[in-house]
């Protein structure tokens, strides 16, 4: 009888496996700030700008964080950040232009699609990365806030919520499987 969790051939090594979770995870919250980025752009100024930049605030914590783990492990970042700066900005300005409710959606989606992200990844790491465990499962609970807080505003409510939702996560998904790799 094999072991499961041995590592066939062709598998990436713990390694490699580390590396492309600190490359999509920076790629990942480099465009999460934009997004909030572009939502500040248009709102501000208005009721929600606090909220806003709350969670703004917090995504830069994680921001920062994996730019750290880039520098000290000197792990190659995506090439596709020129893309994600422009891309995040947008979709945040533009779910911000529909209205307060479609930028909550915006975050709900993005955040639900991030907490799956950060569970697969916290249940594959191996015990010798216990810290970047533990920073994971920080960020992971500080995205649950922010979809909490996008419900509470009013996310579902926005105009064509569900199609909003899973156009925005389909996204996220493919922003994710590309940026591991490239």
């Amino acid at each position: 009888m094999t072991d499961a969790t041995a590592e066939l051939p062709g598998d990436l090594s713990a390694q490699a496996r580390t590396e492309r979770m600190i490359r999509v995870d920076h790629a990942g919250e480099y465009g999460a700030a934009r997004i909030y980025a572009g939502q500040l752009a248009v709102l501000g100024r208005g009721g929600k700008g606090d909220l806003l930049r709350h969670m703004e605030a917090q995504e830069q914590e994680h921001l920062r964080t994996f730019k750290d783990l880039i520098a000290d492990r000197r792990v190659r970042p995506t090439a596709l950040l020129p893309l994600w700066h422009l891309a995040g900005f947008a979709l945040g300005a533009v779910t911000a232009a529909l209205g307060e409710k479609a930028a909550m959606a915006c975050t709900v989606a993005v955040e639900e699609t991030i907490d799956a992200h950060y569970s697969g990844q916290i249940n594959t790491i191996g015990p010798g990365e216990a810290d970047l465990r533990d920073t994971l499962e920080r960020f992971r609970a500080e995205e649950l806030e922010h979809r909490d807080i996008g419900l509470a505003n009013g996310a579902e409510q926005a105009p064509g919520y569900r199609l909003l939702s899973r156009v925005i996560k389909a996204g996220c998904r493919t922003a994710i499987a590309v940026s591991e790799r490239i």
